[in-house]
């Protein structure tokens, strides 16, 4: 995309994804050491042979929330290409958002990328595995911030968005690992949930699925609350359950709002279907 040939909304966006690229290359270094990231957890207890178990097993609903939003887009897809192929001529306003779509397939794949990595990493905390955790949480963020973009931007600035910022994670995580550099992973993380912030704040676009970004930036909130009171939340009950594993829970009802808005799309969408053409009933069902 030309510069001159973008929209406001559009110039805005390239500026702050420049500006977050221009301090991670030029700003300064920023120790692991100096930065509070715990390699030991409050709740170390092992389960039949699990390590800190509760911390592993915590993870299981970012599978589930992927598993359950990779069937939904699948199911998307098939009924759009069924009544597509039983009524070839159904006018463009009826199509779904393949932008929007796109980036929802990367987020949800990015949920069971993180549930790998945060399971792996939470066995045997250490700094080489913390790598995996961050790697699947940038696949996350990116179908995320892609997503944002769509709904608050434009369609076709979703996609170079979602791949920028899963560029530019995966290289931050890598940074972090061979150099203890952990600027950019901060710009990636804080950076693009400002960006979410400030997306959530603006008018959807026409033709928004209706993400709820509210929701979406609440519960990370929630979350990284829970991560910082590891251990008094730990304490406070007796041992029952550690913040750790409450940020994992909370974490993933981040992808409730996704879910949701695409459910809403499935229905707006098949209704926009039907009423071009009634007899696709039976594909659509």
């Amino acid at each position: 995309m030309l510069l001159h040939s973008l929209t406001r909304r559009e110039r805005g966006l390239a500026f702050f994804l420049g500006l977050l690229l221009l301090i991670g290359i030029v700003g300064p270094v920023l120790p692991a050491a100096e930065v509070a990231i715990a390699l030991v957890f409050a709740d170390t207890r092992a389960w039949h042979g699990l390590p800190n178990a509760m911390d592993v097993l915590s993870n299981l609903p970012f599978l589930l929330m992927g598993c359950w939003g990779l069937y939904w887009l699948n199911r998307i897809d098939r009924a759009h290409h069924e009544a597509l192929s039983g009524f070839p001529l159904a006018p463009p306003a009826s199509d779904p958002p393949d932008n929007t779509l796109d980036c929802a397939w990367l987020f949800f794949a990015g949920l069971i990328a993180t549930a790998a990595g945060s399971a792996f990493y939470h066995l045997a905390p250490d700094a080489p595995r913390l790598a995996a955790d961050r790697a699947g949480m940038a696949v996350a963020f990116a179908g995320l911030i892609g997503m944002a973009v769509c709904e608050r931007v434009s369609q076709r600035a979703g996609w170079p968005a979602a791949w920028f910022v899963l560029t530019t994670g995966l290289l931050s995580a890598e940074i972090a690992q061979e150099t203890g550099n952990v600027l950019p992973w901060a710009l990636v993380q804080f950076g693009g949930m400002a960006l979410v912030l400030t997306l959530a704040l603006s008018r959807p676009i026409s033709g928004a699925v209706g993400l709820r970004l509210g929701w979406v930036i609440a519960a990370y909130v929630l979350a990284k609350v829970f991560e910082l009171a590891d251990q008094p939340i730990y304490e406070a009950t007796q041992g029952v359950i550690s913040g750790h594993t409450l940020k994992h829970l909370c974490a993933a009802l981040a992808a409730l709002p996704v879910l949701t808005a695409l459910q809403r799309l499935d229905r707006g969408w098949r209704a926009a279907a039907l009423r071009h053409n009634p007899g696709a009933a039976a594909l659509t069902a």
